[in-house]
């Protein structure tokens, strides 16, 4: 018998983003054995070629449903708003889908009865934050609550819906622009928390679970601290994300923990709960 030979994921990318384009970069240069990048999509049909060019091995660039029949698994790196068509043409036909818009994932829920029906797997990587195998492993007992506490520089909350009207430019001291359960906020900060849906997922759900917002100017960090209360005890994460330079809301670790998954998925090891 020869040496077993394990089958390396086809992987996609949707979204040509920060994100989506360091995902490429790090699967084109081979830096996770068991996945290799074979399509990329983009509202930007344009820029996504350009960018496809600059990889070692160019990939063509699809359509939703020509990417979905290609690949093994697709990585959501888009806006929010596009989450819904990327998701149903991967799960619809069958593949597996690694969501980063954990927000829009919340707004629905019939995509996990899609996953389901098909025989497909939804993955909803850590993101900005950390500890979510604590969460996951208190949330097997009682819990009392879990509340999440999000601060970020003024500037990267511009934009959003939920605050509107409000001079941002203006806010000298700590300020709370939202507070209340997570399913609200990834609507009113659908580029600011999408953290907090995964969260929400591995715990007691987005309408149990609490988050304060603060634009704060004495952070140059996008800084998240979780707090759980339950049988098991107390557990506080606390985490300082240096912002990507390209674009000032997403964190570093956003992009770094697709990866991570990228690899979990791929490896015969699995480590933490």
């Amino acid at each position: 018998m020869g040496p077993m030979v394990t089958k390396v994921k086809k992987i996609g990318i949707a979204g040509c983003g920060t994100i989506g384009r360091r995902v490429a970069s790090e699967l084109d240069a081979g830096s996770i054995p068991g996945a290799t990048l074979v399509a990329l999509n983009s509202r930007n049909i344009q820029r996504a070629k350009e960018f496809a060019s600059t990889l070692s091995n160019p990939v063509p660039v699809l359509t939703l449903h020509e990417m979905a029949q290609a690949v093994d698994l697709v990585v959501e790196a888009a806006p929010g708003a596009a989450m819904n068509d990327i998701a149903t043409a991967t799960l619809s036909a069958g593949k597996d889908l690694m969501a980063l818009s954990g927000g829009a994932l919340l707004e629905r829920d019939d995509l996990f009865d899609m996953a389901e029906r098909n025989g497909a797997k939804v993955y909803v990587p850590s993101g900005a934050i950390a500890g979510l195998d604590g969460v996951a492993s208190a949330c097997a007992g009682e819990i009392d609550s879990i509340t999440m506490i999000t601060r970020k520089p003024p500037g990267g909350l511009k934009g959003a819906p939920g605050v509107e009207g409000m001079d941002l430019d203006a806010v000298t001291e700590p300020t709370v622009v939202y507070e209340g359960p997570v399913q609200e906020a990834c609507r009113l900060f659908p580029a600011n928390v999408n953290v907090s849906a995964a969260l929400s997922m591995a715990g007691i759900g987005p309408n149990k679970t609490a988050i304060l917002i603060y634009a704060d100017p004495t952070v140059t960090r996008n800084t998240h601290e979780i707090q759980v209360e339950g049988e098991f005890g107390k557990l506080t994460i606390k985490i300082e994300n240096v912002p990507s330079p390209e674009n000032p809301r997403t964190g570093k670790l956003s992009a770094l923990s697709a990866l991570a998954t990228l690899r979990r998925i791929t490896s015969h090891i699995q480590i933490g709960t």
